[in-house]
């Protein structure tokens, strides 16, 4: 990293940190995120700014090469910056920060402003559903989070109450107090670089469920997904022959990677005596394909314990696929009163509850989704930026002073 002096009306740089989406793609729900926000940033810059996307070289920052470019033969460019430049850590590098966090100090004491994107505390509001290494290691990066930015922008104004709240607890050590806001997500697959194309897998799942209520689960295998509570209410409904479906029998379709402490539930899915038949999985399916899934399935079930925000709601809503969500305050926040609210223990209450929606869905009483407020990603980007350069703040975190 160098310094430099500033020049009378140069533009200051905003610095976008894609560290982990640099190095590799996992397309997954943060880093469509991540992919979606620096591509409305680059193409609409705020004013006054410059954008560049810059990672982790190993110890210091670089701006960031083209997509397919890091294993060129150009070593990395390290940043220049100067007093009133702002570095946006828009991705999610729990790893790096921490080992970072002289680097990010260093940065403050150029003059260089740091916000930080916080997507969820799960892995410290539900700690029994990671590996045990994993609670410590997400509190690491947040304790460096909440010691070094000048802000944190949540995804939600529940993660921002639930990050207050937590630091009301727990005051990070720091001379200011600590700002935090919030905003909503866009969704809009056109706009977030989407993989295109449906192999022969895809099409055999879409041909599968034609005419036929399929419900649908988007993303990762986790067990806060509560994909086997999903599967243990959907083979109650199978064994007892009593979907509510009226002629029309009821599948299940998952589309998402395995993540981690997944390996029965993959055991599970991969032996299931309806897989193929009434039990679909896509690990990778394309978002083209997901259009389609959203575009043909009966509803989205997001069944997790908790989230941060609840893309596959936005998603749903936009291609007019009615959702049946679990009663959380999140989803709440997001959805409003245009989706269908459960609590379920486990698979015999979610079983209840499905039929109870089936039977609403096949006398067209469902509530629909349609109503669901939707932002662009370009919208979405503006109402962090309002938050982040606005200084339009949700709240004040209690501290601790050093």
């Amino acid at each position: 990293m160098q310094s430099k002096a500033p020049l009378a009306g140069a533009p200051a740089q905003l610095l976008i940190d894609l560290s982990q989406l640099v190095r590799h793609d996992a397309r997954s729900g943060i880093q469509r995120v991540v992919r979606s926000m620096h591509q409305a940033l680059a193409a609409a810059p705020p004013a006054g700014y410059d954008v560049a996307a810059v990672y982790d070289a190993g110890g210091y920052y670089a701006y960031a090469p083209a997509p397919g470019a890091m294993d060129g033969g150009a070593g990395p460019d390290p940043i220049r910056v100067r007093a009133g430049d702002l570095f946006l850590g828009l991705d999610l590098c729990p790893d790096q920060l921490p080992r970072n966090e002289a680097l990010l100090a260093s940065l403050r004491r150029h003059g260089v402003r740091l916000y930080f994107m916080v997507y969820d505390l799960v892995p410290l509001s539900h700690p029994s559903m990671f590996h045990p290494s994993m609670a410590p290691w997400f509190q690491r990066w947040l304790d460096t989070v909440c010691r070094q930015a000048d802000g944190l922008v949540c995804i939600s104004r529940a993660v921002a109450d639930e990050l207050a709240e937590r630091l009301e607890r727990q005051p990070p050590r720091r001379a200011a107090p600590l700002p935090i806001g919030y905003c909503h997500l866009g969704a809009d697959l056109e706009a977030s670089l989407p993989s295109t194309g449906s192999g022969a897998a895809d099409q055999a799942v879409l041909e599968a469920i034609a005419g036929r209520r399929a419900l649908l689960m988007v993303g990762t295998l986790e067990p806060r997904k509560m994909h086997a509570q999903v599967l243990d209410a959907m083979e109650l409904l199978w064994r007892a022959g009593s979907d509510g479906g009226k002629g029309k029998d009821s599948c299940l379709v998952i589309v998402g990677q395995p993540g981690w402490e997944v390996a029965q539930l993959q055991a599970r899915l991969r032996g299931h005596p309806e897989l193929g038949r009434r039990l679909f999985w896509l690990e990778r399916a394309s978002d083209d394909t997901l259009q389609q899934l959203y575009r043909r399935s009966a509803a989205l079930v997001a069944a997790s314990a908790a989230e941060g925000f609840g893309l596959p709601l936005i998603e749903a809503a936009q291609h007019g696929l009615p959702v049946i969500a679990r009663d959380l305050p999140v989803f709440r926040e997001v959805a409003g009163a245009h989706a269908w609210y459960f609590t379920a223990a486990n698979g015999a209450a979610l079983a209840k509850a499905l039929q109870q929606w089936l039977a609403l869905h096949a006398d067209g009483k469902a509530p629909p989704s349609s109503g669901m407020p939707c932002l662009s990603w370009q919208q979405s980007t503006q109402q962090m930026l309002d938050v982040v350069l606005g200084q339009r703040w949700h709240r004040r975190a209690t501290v601790e002073l050093p």
